[in-house]
């Protein structure tokens, strides 16, 4: 892929959310003043199945702003299952993934999207490990963990990632169209990167700095060991089984 190959116009912002009642609004606000770099924004909210008050403030945020969307879940089916239903709804030539909670900074879309507007690369990974205030946001063992797992996801994919695991992954719908997404929970991160980086097309990863603000349990984090040892399956899987 190259600049020419590819048309943009409009950037999806895709959010899985599931009970983030305390952030969601203040998240969707900096979403909607961040820089797009001349690009036309929509926003697909996919609520999966909250048990706060995130899908009614979804909904009443989508009932003043036309470019939301908000989808829901009759039952709480995974950061994974969120993502595949809002990459089907959404209409961008790019899409970016935004948590929903405060932990990454939409005033970074900007610095994000200049690359791949300038034909420089075709998918772009926002690195918390690139930055060293973001470097020093993260958790001792969340920040080993994370790179034990690129490390080995680099291993199988061939690219040379410092953050796998991040949640800003800049991804033309073209390419994202190419490959089916499987896992429900957190195991989509490395799932994804694999697909894409066993595209016939061979599409060009860059990475660029990102901040970042780490939160705890008690402010909501989900992610945990579980999880990391689905990542490892999946590393393995989704290299492997092709």
């Amino acid at each position: 892929m190259n600049k020419s190959s590819l048309t943009l116009t409009k950037l999806s912002v895709v959010i899985p959310c599931y009970n983030e009642e305390k952030t969601l609004a203040d998240v969707i606000s900096k979403v909607t003043a961040a820089s797009t770099a001349g690009l036309d924004m929509e926003i697909v909210i996919v609520d999966d199945c909250s048990s706060d008050n995130s899908l009614n403030i979804a909904n009443e945020l989508a009932r003043t702003n036309d470019r939301i969307q908000v989808f829901c879940h009759d039952i709480n089916r995974g950061k994974g299952a969120a993502l595949r239903t809002a990459f089907r709804a959404a209409t961008g030539d790019l899409i970016i993934v935004q948590d929903a909670d405060l932990e990454y900074d939409p005033n970074d879309f900007e610095k994000l999207l200049k690359p791949i507007l300038a034909g420089d690369a075709d998918i772009i990974y926002g690195s918390r490990f690139l930055d060293k205030k973001a470097t020093e946001a993260h958790y001792l063992i969340h920040g080993l963990a994370n790179r034990f797992l690129t490390g080995l996801s680099n291993l199988f994919t061939g690219l040379k990632l410092t953050d796998m695991e991040t949640c800003y992954k800049l991804i033309p719908k073209k390419l994202l169209d190419q490959v089916t997404i499987t896992e429900n929970r957190f195991g989509i991160e490395p799932e994804i990167t694999a697909k894409l980086a066993h595209l016939k097309s061979k599409p060009r990863f860059l990475e660029v700095p990102i901040s970042y603000d780490n939160r705890s349990y008690a402010e909501g984090k989900k992610i945990g060991w579980k999880d990391g040892i689905s990542a490892i399956r999946c590393i393995f899987k989704f290299n492997l089984i092709r």
